[in-house]
């Protein structure tokens, strides 16, 4: 009697150039392609933080679902902004911005928001949502903060900061899912998959 062969492994793409959200992925078992969408973040705009993040999220997802190297795909497109006083917190343009901002987040709290899209490119079906998580920021001195924006790290980052890198000592802590953070939300992940009909451990490698 022959025997049954296991479905293929669906094909997963990350639509994001971020090493901490490709790093999130793979620790969970999953080995993405990444395809880096080169949306013009800059030209977006929206109502809200948690609005903008989806619509840059859905903006890179539908850029990178479009090309070839994408068909037959889970397209996953991520994008984060920091919310303070209203305002939408993405990565610092130079030192002097990245510095002034954390003199101004010290000793309070903001709320991370990172937009979530995936797009089957098998079958058209998609699913999106925002993942938010409250960050409640230390007090690092000035030479603490000069110190970590000479760095460098805070320039590549959305709200200048990072759970997983050199600031990760002047976070006090957060409230919600720290992936969520460093750039993508694993649970949610796994409910916008279920909401297209793929488990998450389908694509266990």
């Amino acid at each position: 009697m022959p025997t049954s062969q296991p479905a293929a492994r669906r094909k997963l793409v990350l639509a994001s150039a971020s090493p901490a959200r490709l790093g999130l992925l793979r620790q969970a078992g999953l080995t993405p392609q990444v395809l880096v969408s080169g949306v013009d973040e800059d030209a977006l705009s929206a109502d809200s933080p948690e609005q903008l993040a989806l619509l840059l999220a859905e903006a890179k997802a539908e850029a990178v679902a479009g090309r070839p190297e994408a068909a037959d795909a889970l397209v996953i497109g991520c994008d984060s902004v920091l919310e303070l006083d209203g305002q939408a917190l993405g990565k610092p343009l130079d030192a002097a911005e990245a510095e002034a901002r954390w003199k101004s987040m010290r000793g309070r709290s903001g709320v991370l928001r990172t937009g979530h899209c995936l797009i089957d490119t098998a079958d058209g079906r998609r699913a999106s949502a925002t993942a938010s998580t409250t960050v409640r920021f230390g007090e690092p001195s000035d030479a603490e903060v000069a110190a970590y924006v000479a760095s460098g790290e805070p320039l590549h980052v959305a709200g200048a900061f990072t759970l997983d890198g050199r600031s990760a000592p002047f976070v006090d802590g957060v409230d919600g899912d720290p992936g969520n953070v460093i750039g993508l939300s694993l649970p949610l992940l796994r409910r916008l998959l279920a909401q297209v009909g793929t488990e998450i451990t389908a694509l266990w490698s």
